[in-house]
This record gives C-alpha cells, sequence and structure tokens, in this order.
C-alpha cells in the first residue's frame, strides 16, 4: 500500500500547486478510515518540497516516485522511493527517508537524541532507520531479490532543516558504519545528494521500474516459530523496526548494566497483536546468549513454551521455561528473564511439583524477579482470559517501583499481523466494546481479508482451500462445547457440533494416548495435523496464522439498546464462567484475541445473528455498508 505513486515529473508539479499534501490526507483517509494528525500533514508539505526541489535540480524527469509506501505486513511507511536505471541500464530504487530535525545529541548504541512529538526522545540514528527499511524490503518483496537482474535498492536520509557543523553528532566515529552504508545529506549537501541520485536512478526508465515493485508480490509471511531454531543459531531471520529496535537494545543495554549493578532492571514493553512483541522476545533470546548471557523465554503459555522447545531442540529447550518454573530459585540465578505474554501471569506460582519446603506465600512476580538481574515484561493489556491472569502493565510497573528497582518503559504501535493493519486491530477492538468506540468501520476492500460467512461450515469449507493452497490456516471457536477427553484408540470426539457441521476440539493438554493423526495440544498451532481440529483460545493465544477461521459462540452476544451480553450458561469454560462480573470483560478478550490471529485473513461465524448483524453495520465498501451475505 501507498498514498502516492507516479512519474517524478507528475510529483514537483504537484508540490509546486501545493497539491501533494492534500492528495496524501485524502489517500490516508480512504486507506485508514481516520484523519492524519496535523503534525503529519505539515512534515508532508516541508519535507516533500525539499526533496521534490531536488529531484527537480536533479533533472530526473524520466522517473518514478512512491510516498508513504507501506512495508509488507508492517504499518511503518517509507517516506519517499524514487526508481530508475543507472548508467548500466540497471532497475534501481533509492530510499530516501525525509527529516526536519535542526539538532539532536548523541545517545546509546545506535540511537541519536532529539526532539519528536513534543519532547526529547531516543531514535534511530537516521542511516539506521533507513538502512532497516532497506534490509526489510529486500527480505520481503520479491522485486527486490528475485529473478537474474532483482531491482538495486539503496538508502539515504536527507535532514533539509539541519544544516552541518564539523564534528557533529550525527557523524560521530561510532555511527560511522551506519551512514557510509547509508549516506546521510544535510541542508547544505544539496550538490552531493543530487550526484548520489543521478548515478542510481540518473538514466531514466522510471515508469517501468515502479510499475515492476508495484505489481510484484511480498515473499510469504515468515512465521515465527518455523524460524526460531534459526534465530536462536544466532541467525537474524528478522528485521526490527523503529521502536521494536529500541526496545530491543534497550533490554541489551540494560542487561549489560544489570550484571555490573546491585540494583534490579525491569523492562516494560507493551503492545497490541502483531506488534512484533515475541519477535522482539526471541531475538533477545538469541542475542542475549549468543553473548553468553544466562537467558531464559518465560512465558504462562504451555502450548508456546512446548511448541519452541520442539523447534529449538532438546539443547535449546531449557532456555524456553513457564513462570511456575522459578520457585525456590537462587538468588539471581539468570542474568536476564524475557517474559513473553507476560498478561497471562498469575497471583501465586502454580507449580505443584516443587517440594514444598521450597514453596513461599511470594507473588509469582517476586519469584520471578527473585530469580534474575534483569526482567523484560511483554504486554498486551487486552489479552487476559481467564479470571487470575493479572499480569497488567500498571500491575508489573506497581510492583518494580514499590521495590526500587529500575524501570524501563516503551510501547510499540506499528502492526506485522493483519497485513500491517493496525486499523483492524482497532476496529475489532472498538466492534467488541474493549476499547472506547470511536465509530470506525472497516473497508471489506482492503488488502486484509475479512469475511463473515453464513454456516460453520462454509467456514470450514474456505478454511481448508486455504490449506490446500499451502497457506497455514487453523480453526478456532469461543469455549462453547465440552471439551471430551480421548477415545481409547487415540482418536477425537466430535464436540464442536452444529447443524450439518461436527468436529473436535484440539486434544485436551491432559490427554493421554494420542492417534498418531492427532498433535499434542501444546503444538496443535505448529503441527500440519492440527488443521482438522478447532482450537480454543488457549491453544490458539500467541500463535499467528496466514489465515484464521473463528466460530463465534453465543456465549457473548451484542443487544441493541444493552450492548454486550455474556452469557454464563452457554460457556464450557468452567474458570471464566465462575469469574463473576469479570466474564463479559473475558470473553470479550477471548475473541479479540481469535479475531486478530491472521496474517493476511479473517473469516467469521456468528451464531447469533443480532451479534452479526452488530459487526455488519461497521462494515463499509467505499462508503457504502455491505450488503447481507447472498443478496
Amino acid at each position: 500500500m501507498r498514498l502516492y505513486s507516479g512519474s517524478a515529473t507528475a510529483f514537483v508539479s504537484d508540490t509546486l500547486h501545493n497539491r501533494v499534501a492534500d492528495m496524501l490526507r485524502e489517500a490516508y483517509r480512504y486507506e485508514y478510515r481516520r484523519e492524519p494528525g496535523a503534525s503529519e500533514v505539515n512534515s508532508w508539505r516541508n519535507s516533500l518540497r525539499a526533496i521534490s526541489g531536488i529531484f527537480d535540480a536533479a533533472s530526473l524527469n524520466d522517473n518514478g516516485v512512491i510516498l508513504e509506501y507501506e512495508l509488507p505486513l508492517s504499518s511503518k511507511r517509507l517516506d519517499c522511493m524514487v526508481l530508475g536505471r543507472d548508467a548500466a541500464a540497471r532497475d534501481n530504487g533509492v530510499i530516501v527517508e525525509l527529516k526536519q530535525w535542526d539538532e539532536c545529541r548523541e545517545g546509546y548504541g545506535d540511537k541519536v537524541v532529539t526532539r519528536t512529538g513534543g519532547a526529547m526522545r531516543d531514535v534511530l540514528h537516521p542511516s539506521v532507520q533507513v538502512g532497516q527499511y532497506k534490509m526489510y524490503l529486500q527480505d520481503s518483496h520479491t522485486a527486490f531479490y528475485e529473478g537474474a537482474s532483482p531491482v538495486e535498492l539503496s538508502a539515504c536520509a536527507y535532514l533539509h532543516n539541519y544544516g552541518f557543523r564539523p564534528g557533529d553528532v550525527l557523524f560521530s566515529e561510532k555511527y560511522r558504519p551506519y551512514f557510509q552504508a547509508n549516506p546521510l545529506f544535510m541542508a547544505d549537501h544539496t550538490l552531493p545528494l543530487i550526484d548520489y541520485l543521478k548515478g542510481r536512478v540518473g538514466a531514466g526508465g522510471g515508469m517501468q521500474v515502479l510499475q515492476r515493485v508495484e505489481e510484484s508480490s511480498y515473499r510469504p509471511s515468515k512465521k515465527l516459530l518455523e524460524h526460531v531454531g534459526a534465530i536462536l543459531q544466532g541467525r537474524d531471520e528478522y528485521v526490527l523496526l523503529d521502536e521494536q529496535l529500541i526496545a530491543f537494545e534497550r533490554v541489551l543495554a540494560a542487561a549489560y548494566e544489570g550484571l555490573h549493578s546491585r540494583t534490579k532492571s525491569v523492562i516494560l514493553v507493551r503492545g497490541g497483536p502483531g506488534t512484533g512483541k515475541s519477535v522482539i522476545a526471541l531475538n533477545l533470546l538469541a542475542r542475549l546468549s549468543a553473548k553468553e548471557f544466562n537467558t531464559h523465554y518465560v512465558t504462562g503459555s504451555k502450548s508456546f513454551t512446548e511448541t519452541l522447545r520442539q523447534i529449538v531442540g532438546r539443547r535449546g529447550a531449557q532456555q524456553c521455561r513457564q513462570f511456575s518454573s522459578y520457585t525456590g530459585a537462587e538468588a539471581n540465578e539468570l542474568d536476564v528473564m524475557v517474559c513473553d505474554e507476560a498478561h497471562r501471569m498469575w497471583a501465586k506460582s502454580k507449580n505443584r511439583f516443587i517440594k514444598r519446603e521450597k514453596r513461599t506465600d511470594e507473588p509469582l512476580i517476586s519469584e520471578l524477579m527473585h530469580a534474575t538481574r534483569v526482567a523484560a515484561f511483554f504486554v498486551d493489556d487486552h489479552q487476559p482470559v481467564r479470571p487470575d491472569e493479572i499480569g497488567s502493565s500498571k500491575y508489573i510497573l506497581d510492583f518494580a517501583k514499590s521495590k526500587g528497582y529500575k524501570v524501563f518503559d516503551y510501547t510499540l504501535d506499528a502492526q506485522f499481523r493483519c497485513l500491517g493493519s493496525d486499523a483492524f486491530i482497532r476496529w475489532v477492538s472498538t466492534t467488541l466494546g474493549v476499547e472506547l468506540d470511536d465509530g470506525t468501520k472497516w473497508n471489506v476492500n482492503s488488502a486484509f481479508d475479512f469475511k463473515i460467512l453464513d454456516s460453520a461450515d462454509a467456514l470450514d469449507v474456505a478454511i481448508q482451500t486455504r490449506i490446500s493452497e499451502g497457506y497455514k490456516a487453523r480453526m478456532t471457536a469461543g469455549f462453547c462445547w465440552k471439551w471430551s477427553a480421548p477415545r481409547e484408540d487415540g482418536t477425537l470426539v466430535d464436540d464442536v457440533t452444529l447443524p450439518g457441521f461436527s468436529r473436535p476440539w484440539n486434544a485436551k493438554p491432559d490427554a493421554g494416548h494420542l492417534s498418531d493423526r492427532v498433535p499434542p495440544a501444546s503444538i496443535w498451532a505448529y503441527d500440519e495435523r492440527g488443521a482438522g481440529q478447532i482450537g480454543c483460545v488457549y491453544t490458539a493465544q500467541g500463535f499467528e496464522f496466514d489465515y484464521v477461521g473463528v466460530v463465534f459462540g453465543p456465549d457473548l452476544v451484542y443487544r441493541s439498546g444493552q450492548g454486550w451480553v455474556g452469557d454464563r450458561t452457554k460457556s464450557f469454560d468452567t474458570v471464566v464462567r465462575r469469574s463473576g462480573e469479570k466474564f463479559v470483560e473475558l470473553v470479550q478478550n477471548t475473541y479479540r484475541v481469535l479475531l486478530t490471529r491472521g496474517l493476511k485473513g479473517c473469516y467469521v461465524y456468528f451464531m447469533d445473528k443480532e451479534t452479526e448483524s452488530h459487526f455488519r453495520d461497521r462494515l463499509t465498501m467505499e462508503g457504502t455498508p455491505v450488503p447481507p451475505e447472498g443478496t
């Protein structure tokens, strides 16, 4: 997705006539169904005027230009890409990161400190940021890596308000590898920037290259757990972007500091579904282990932990634990503990295998912090799905501050699931009442494939079709049917029954013998044998698929004039059913989790038709309400 695409000549003209910012604003409204911020519109107006002048001075007349280009499976957007051919007639693209900065100072690692968003903040050095964008595209867009002559990609940053000063921090020796790889041009570096661009795209032919880029496909998305083994061997299978990289570097810095400090450190990383929390967590495990830090990856999800252990093999399995593993641990036994899915943390340890003399009345979080010098907690405050899951951001921060620990707090906003659409995540959350309703509607013509099906059988057919096409897809459902033990032969009972449709749940976590056609519950999401079973929230949470199917059950219904209403009699989750006034909130969170598991698409069947109507009322088709299925 991009907000603007065309010839360099048209772009210069649109800028000269003060049209380009308004064109971007209209495109933004259409794509995101909301107004862009005033500061973003001003940055478009100012920065694009500056780069337009450069293109004009460089006589880039036969070139293509893309503005605000969204990176594949991410909500991060490139400011500008200019396309063309070099003197050897090779297709080229140059990413230009535009900055309005006029000052900054040195930061830790590959960061600098500058004023942005009304305050001084740690941000990536511009050459690091644009270099990450380049690497990300080269790793995910077929135009830049496939074929005998892929489009060659370069990257630079243009700080059009920043006057060069000898000895400026941006050109410090520590940043040399970055700005040598991806040059940095200041306000008075116009001639070098012109030469840089002309050397790569000055021979024209840019509209043909632009067409090639826009018509090429993205590489099939990398599945997190399919690459964990490679990550733990030190291979960077994922490129971290912007605030992801900042959070990653902060934990690394805190780990180094923590080894030599008497004060423990807590790093809180907040983010909704698909913001890359687990990607950061697993990269931390790989990097810190490679640096010989005693590091554990810890989660409250048995399914996620066991799947990870299977992938990394026995040798790496000891680094992957559950929260309840640290009762009775020695003080500071670990250097760093990476706590993923920390919102699933409970109040007390549940490890019944610990000897009685080692059990304590300490809170679970106290046990975890006792065992490590540094802990990083990755949290989504809207993902607790059981009444005993208490690991909220506030709970963690209050505990850390009460103990006098060093605290670092980061928030992730970019989406790497649902085709990078933060709009879809927000639409699901507001439609379910998890977040304040802002009237957002979902455009069914968007790239992310959202469909409402008229039967469970149709939903199953849609998911199985995607599987047959080579995609990773799973069926899930609200916990509205009993969950039977397997039969004596290890086959599963078809518990999820609807008119014309019946399927089994995935195997129970404590199931005994299982048929060789049935995977254990802990690896249902990963094992291809899980495709014929229905997953509940406890086996789906933390995982992602190309396509997810959801049976939205009658335990949560929408009623006009009342809003969301819970029906305990329709729930087979005995723990949630006994949660009192928290029942509705927990089931809302459950469906939010299920509806946001898809990378490319989500298909839903609603058992309750008034609830379906509520969702349909919040769909649009280029401004037109979506008609019911079959009309």
